[in-house]
């Protein structure tokens, strides 16, 4: 490396990053900090790495050096304010996600960061400035549109919402969510379930401050509840069983459920929720799968199949019960939450969950050889003040 120039290893390095060869670019980039310590583009850089694959608390740690190294320096503002409100540190990101704008106000990716940092922090109303400007900024970017159709919901915006989420639907790669969130406004039909891209997303961007915000800001303790149920209706907590966990999440549920399993397995759409419930140690086996791509090759496997805070993002439970009841084994039980409503069969929720008509998922349990062996009703969480109504399900195959 003697004799090496930084600035060519850095060229050369970013142009196997462009080329999508991590390991190659984060050779390169190394070798310009041994050359160069503190060198603020590839510490900068080295964090995109590390957030590319999900390693925030390393992306904070390198594109936090990269901006002490260039206080004020408007591209380190803006890496360094991203990967904080894509880690849940929303206030932190607000700060320095407003100060790079300042630096640079035509901005338009940091402009839509800020806004959906604000929209997550519950600050709706202050994210409409940054995220028009970044839509009068970048007309035909579908993501900036989604992003201020969101906020503009949260702020009681509908029809600048549904605005918006028509012009994000222009984008195929958006257009199943911007439907979705046209179908929660209320001005289109509602799908069968939530697409899975936006499921996968929410909950990606969710992961960071899930545990906390559940339990602490919405009282959220549904997997408690459920497992005291379960324990209610004879199952006992004995560590004897095969239990899967559909939507584990960032394993709140496997926290519950594991004193009732000899093998615990998890499932999800978000590879950061789990990498969060990978790091509890609970699970024998984690998946990274839709449930109704996963289930049908589980036929008689399991004696507990569980999904806390899971179907109200599917509507239509018709394939869904025959698939639960067929992965378990005989005597098997399913235990699950969903919304209460009292639309039939369901409805789409402004929250943009489904909410089910309760007689009409007895009536699925029958058809599907579920027995009930346990039914409550039970405040599932707080939204926006109010309780969110819901019920819990013990049913057993037979």
């Amino acid at each position: 490396m003697m004799g090496a120039d930084p600035n060519v290893l850095l060229r050369q390095g970013l142009a196997l990053h462009q080329a999508g060869d991590a390991i190659g670019a984060a050779r390169l980039y190394r070798q310009v900090l041994a050359l160069r310590p503190g060198d603020a583009n590839a510490l900068n850089l080295l964090g995109q790495l590390a957030r590319a694959r999900g390693d925030l608390a390393e992306a904070i740690e390198l594109t936090g050096r990269a901006l002490a190294a260039q206080p004020g320096a408007p591209v380190f503002l803006a890496a360094h304010g991203a990967v904080l409100a894509e880690a849940g540190r929303l206030e932190r990101a607000v700060k320095v996600l407003r100060a790079a704008v300042a630096a640079r106000p035509n901005d338009a990716v940091s402009l839509r960061n800020l806004g959906q940092a604000l929209t997550a922090a519950g600050r709706a109303g202050e994210a409409l400035g940054p995220l028009r400007q970044a839509v009068a900024l970048q007309p035909a970017a579908g993501a900036a549109h989604l992003a201020l159709a969101h906020a503009c919901r949260e702020a009681g915006r509908v029809e600048e919402a549904a605005d918006h989420a028509r012009h994000a639907a222009a984008d195929p790669a958006l257009a199943g969510q911007a439907q979705f969130l046209l179908a929660a406004l209320g001005v289109a039909p509602a799908p069968d379930r939530a697409p899975a891209a936006y499921v996968r997303e929410l909950f990606d961007q969710y992961a960071a401050r899930f545990d906390e915000d559940l339990t602490s800001r919405l009282g959220y303790r549904t997997p408690q509840a459920l497992a005291e149920l379960l324990a209610g209706a004879g199952i006992a907590p004995d560590n004897s069983r095969r239990v899967l966990d559909l939507g584990c999440g960032t394993g709140l549920s496997g926290v519950a459920l594991a004193p009732f399993a000899a093998r615990l397995e998890g499932l999800d759409l978000s590879p950061r929720m789990l990498a969060a419930a990978k790091a509890r140690g609970l699970y024998h086996a984690l998946h990274e799968a839709d449930l109704m791509a996963f289930l049908p090759a589980q036929r008689g496997a399991w004696d507990v199949v569980a999904a806390a805070d899971v179907l109200n993002y599917l509507g239509d439970l018709a394939p869904v019960m025959p698939a639960i009841a067929a992965a378990l084994a005989p005597g098997g039980v399913a235990a699950f939450s969903v919304e209460a409503g009292e639309e039939a069969p369901f409805a789409l929720g402004p929250g943009m969950r489904y909410r089910h008509q309760p007689a009409h998922l007895r009536g699925l349990f029958a058809a599907t050889g579920l027995a009930v062996l346990a039914e409550q009703e039970s405040v599932l969480r707080q939204e926006k003040g109010q309780a969110v109504p819901g019920l819990l399900w013990v049913l057993r195959k037979v």
